[in-house]
Parts: C-alpha cells; sequence; structure tokens
C-alpha cells in the first residue's frame, strides 16, 4: 500500500490517499492539488515532489 499526506507538499493540508498503485496515488495527488490547491499547471517538479513524497505503509489488517 502506498501514502500520499499533502500536508508533507502544502503545510496545513490534511488531505491523504492511499492506494496499493504508485500510479493511482499520483493521479489522485494531482487532482487534489488541481481542484483543491488551485494547481492550474502541475509540472515535472511538482510531479518529482509528490513521488518523493510517497511513503509504503502497511495494509490494516
Amino acid at each position: 500500500m502506498k501514502e500520499f499526506q499533502c500536508g508533507s507538499l502544502v503545510p496545513g493540508c490534511d488531505w491523504h490517499t492511499r492506494h496499493q498503485d504508485e500510479a493511482e496515488v499520483m493521479r489522485r495527488a494531482v487532482e487534489h492539488l488541481r481542484e483543491i490547491h488551485g494547481e492550474t499547471i502541475i509540472r515535472e517538479t511538482m510531479i518529482e515532489a509528490i513521488r518523493s513524497r510517497i511513503e509504503k505503509v502497511r495494509d490494516a489488517a
């Protein structure tokens, strides 16, 4: 399971997402940045920043 905490990129934001596939975590994170934070252009540096903050977490049992 992979997890992205938006607050690690945008201080004060409590939003997070989890999914098995890193690509789906990335898709959700980019969608969140566009819809909630008003980012209209997602540059490669932003993609790299998101990717570097995705963590592997244990599945809830």
